[in-house]
Order: C-alpha cells, then structure tokens, then sequence
C-alpha cells in the first residue's frame, strides 16, 4: 500500500516453473483500483486471469518489456490468457476506476490459447504488448454498451501458430480504434464482424509454409459489416488482401497491398463476395510474378455501385479489366 501499486514479484518468484494463475488472480481480485505490475520473468498460467470491468474493482496490468505471461502445455480453455472485463461488467465511463487495461510485455500463447480478450467495460486498452505463437492474438467481444465495445488498441504486435484456422485479430464489438499493429503467421489478419471501427497503419504478413495447400484462403482484411474505416493498411502476401462480404461496404483510403513471391494460382487486391460497394481511395497495388492472375478486383456480381479513386498498380501484370468500370481519376502504372 505504501507504493499504491502492486508489484507481483513480492508474492510470485516468475521462474515459469509452475502455475500461478491462481495467485495472480488473487492479485488482482484483492487489490481494486491499483495498478499490478509484472517485473522481468515467467508467469506460467493454466486458467485465464479475469480482470474487473465494475469501476470499484477494476485494475491495470502492467508488465516489464521482458515479462512473459505463458499459457502453461495444459492449457484446455477456449477463453483468453487475458480476459479483460471477465468478470463484473459494467456499462459506465463517467465514474473514476472506469478505464483500465494491459500494457507492456509478452503473452505467449504456447500454440494453443488465445491471448487476449475484451469482455466487457468501456474504457478497456490494449497497448504496447507482443503476442506470441497463438491460434487468435486479440477478441474483441460483442460490447456491454449494447454491442459497443468502445476499446483502443495501439502499438500490438502479433504472431500466430501459421495454421489455417490462425487469425490476429477478431473484432465482435462495435466502435473500436486499432493503431501501429504488426500481425504475422496467421491466415487471415484482421476479421471484423461489427461496425464503426477504425483500423490505421495495421500490417499482417502471411508465411505460413506448412499450410501451403490451403494458401487461396489467405484473407489480409475481412470485412463483414458495414461502417468500417481502414486507412494506410498493408496487406502483405495474403492471397485475398481485402476482402468484403456480401452485403457490405467500407471506406478504403491509403491502403497498399504487396506480394514478393508466386505462392498460389491468383493475387486479389479488393474481393467481394457479391457486388463492389465500397470506396476505395488511393491505393498502392504490387503484384510480383506474371506467371499467375493478377486480379484487381474480382466480384460474383458486376453492378456494384464501388468506387476505386486513383490508383497505383504494375499495370503489365494485371490479368482482369473489371476494376475499370469503377475507375474514378488516376491510374498510374509502375
């Protein structure tokens, strides 16, 4: 009490020798409205550890650069490593205690458990952590605000198991903020099934070898609701670097999409499932190998009412004219 936070390591020897999820959860549940800090180690955990949403019992965690969560080999829970808001959820920003979160460290999932979740509050954060060798980096549950979740998260770096059920980001909850992301070795990047997000300079990487035959599915960005903002996002190596689902549209602006190597029979720089409704504004599009289809955009229904406003592309290595019809100012060749 005399330092008005609480350092783990005073109960906790983190040697990653044995399993302190009960401990830690004591921590947390004993200590409302202070901040848990994880010094340097290993903090082998078999359970999710639950943080309060209610604004009398919330808590920050708050780990070292070189501290480490890590789900223990037994781990048998579909939940979260870290359940923001596990437990007395709460709808309420105006009282103190309201904004809590994670910050800082390393959460490795073994190759087995999710890392992180927002369950409920308003006021969540995730920031400044790398996630490493999970089957899902972050879940953004469907919101306690009805439906809003209304998180940030910023400075995330992300590294999934590389199989094809492997995903970064899964986004349930509405009105979200996603900044300075790094995502690798998943099959699909970011998967958003809610609207009113927005997702600024995210970078998921695909390169995942051991699944090659199932590389087609690839997906950089996969948009399922309508309402959703992505500026200056980086679709690298995915098979389908945006993809929309039928029915929905978004706002595209800055956005580059690359490919460095011929993996698979087709590159997609904007697949809809349906019809093209989207905006989508200064794009930077570079195909690798002429060897395969290189396709702009690929649709099942040609009266999309979509726009594509100026566009960079290796035009020599553009297999389909469809984009054309929705060709609105430039295009550059490169």
């Amino acid at each position: 009490m005399e330092k008005r936070y609480v350092v783990v390591t005073d109960w906790i020897k983190p040697d990653g020798k044995r399993d302190v999820a009960d401990e830690l959860q004591k921590l947390i549940d004993e200590n409302p409205n202070r901040v848990i800090f994880f010094p340097d180690g290993e903090y082998r955990i078999s359970k999710p550890l639950r943080t309060p949403a209610a604004h009398d019992k919330s808590v920050s965690l708050q780990l070292s650069d070189f501290a480490v969560i890590k789900a223990d080999e037994g781990w048998k829970s579909n939940e979260a490593m870290v359940c923001l808001g596990g437990k007395n959820p709460e709808n309420d920003i105006s009282a103190v205690g309201s904004n809590y979160g994670i910050q800082g460290g390393v959460l490795d999932g073994s190759g087995i458990a999710v890392a992180i979740s927002i369950d409920s509050g308003r006021e969540t954060t995730i920031r400044g952590i790398s996630i490493k060798n999970v089957p899902l980096g972050v879940h953004i549950r469907y919101g306690v605000n009805a439906g809003s979740s209304d998180a940030d998260i910023s400075d995330v770096n992300i590294v999934g198991t590389g199989k094809p059920d492997s995903l970064g980001v899964l986004v349930e909850g509405y009105d979200n903020t996603f900044t300075n992301m790094r995502i690798t070795n998943v099959f699909t990047g970011v998967r958003v099934c809610s609207g009113g997000n927005m997702f600024r300079n995210i970078h998921p990487l695909f390169i995942s070898r051991e699944y090659y035959a199932e590389y087609q599915k690839s997906i950089g960005f996969y948009n399922e609701c309508g309402s959703n903002w992505f500026d200056h996002c980086y679709s690298d190596q995915f098979a389908n670097a945006f993809y929309t689902k039928k029915g929905v549209s978004g706002i595209y602006q800055n956005c580059f999409c690359f490919w460095y190597s011929a993996k698979g029979e087709m590159h997609t720089a904007f697949k809809a499932e349906e019809t093209f409704d989207s905006i989508v504004s200064n794009m930077n599009i570079r195909f690798k190998n002429p060897e395969i289809s290189n396709v702009v955009l690929c649709t099942k229904e040609k009266d999309g009412k979509g726009i594509f406003e100026n566009l960079i592309v290796n035009r020599d290595l553009v297999t389909d004219e469809e984009f054309m019809k929705y060709l609105k100012g430039t295009i550059i060749s490169v």
